[in-house]
């Protein structure tokens, strides 16, 4: 197929799913070379119809913390004293590089996520 400039969300969809069929495809062939041009394609349709919301730092690890069954004593050893992680999760206190290094470990996400305040 000749691919064209993604438009539509019907043809995004489209062309993801001959993406997601030719995803191995072998290099220096033609679906090597439809592939590249896909992923162009859709990334550039990506960055324009596509707005991921901003993400919270401190409703993601309240999150985390509700899955885990948590409480703020037990972020301690992660955070730091009592004050700290109450003035964290407040808002009232941003979070360092250092926290954003030990919660990615802890909660095992990206250091990004923790980052956005810091």
């Amino acid at each position: 197929m000749n691919w064209k400039v993604i438009k539509t969300e019907a043809y995004y969809k489209k062309a993801i799913k001959r993406a997601m069929e030719i995803f191995h495809a072998k290099e220096n062939t033609s679906e090597s070379d439809e592939l590249a041009l896909l992923l162009v394609l859709i990334k550039d349709y990506e960055e324009k119809h596509i707005h991921i919301p901003e993400i919270n730092p401190i409703e993601i690890i309240k999150l985390k913390m509700q899955e885990r069954g948590m409480k703020a004593k037990d972020l301690e050893p992660i955070l730091g004293s009592k004050g700290h992680i109450s003035s964290i999760l407040s808002g009232r206190r941003e979070i360092t590089l250092k926290m954003a290094q030990r919660l990615k470990n802890y909660f095992q996400l990206p250091a990004e996520v923790f980052l956005h305040s810091a």
